[in-house]
């Protein structure tokens, strides 16, 4: 009987309670608002970025993805250092999965347009607590300024033609 009132009391709170802290899509998201936050400011176009990235991700409705995004908000105020995220990531993610992340990151940093040197440490960091290689993580920093450069070239185009 204490099941199912705790089960009812869990369901008047919404969706975001029925994400567990574990969750390793919570330390993703954590990790996305720590790299979002490393130049002093979360701009709309990198935060609408990640939901895009999440969303489409782990495939996720609306309801769902403002849950998991407000869980890993919630996680990263509370975290102290990017090792309670990664070591979590590391244990559900396989190194291929891990090094797609790290493009994951370097693609919200460039949802504004540019890198800043804090944001650099940030994946850097990142990366090396993940055991993405150096390589990997230069790699997919140039595959992410090469999509911002192919956005721009079609934007010049459309505004000549």
């Amino acid at each position: 009987m204490f099941e199912r009132f705790r089960a009812f009391l869990e369901e008047l709170k919404g969706p975001a309670a029925r994400i567990d802290k574990d969750d390793p899509r919570v330390a993703v998201i954590g990790l996305c608002f720590q790299v979002m936050e490393a130049d002093g400011a979360i701009r709309t176009s990198e935060r609408r970025k990640m939901r895009k990235i999440i969303k489409e991700h782990y495939r996720l409705d609306d309801a769902a993805l403002n849950a998991l995004v407000a869980a890993g908000e919630t996680a990263e105020s509370e975290a102290i250092d990017f090792y309670r995220f990664t070591s979590e990531i590391k244990r559900h993610l396989s190194e291929e999965q891990r090094v797609e992340l790290v493009g994951m990151l370097w693609d919200i940093v460039y949802a504004d347009g540019a890198r800043s040197e804090m944001e650099d440490h940030a994946i850097w960091r990142i990366a090396d607590l993940l055991g993405v290689s150096g390589r990997d993580r230069v790699l997919k920093r140039q595959e992410a300024a090469a999509k911002i450069d192919m956005v721009e070239e079609e934007n010049e185009a459309q505004q000549e033609g």
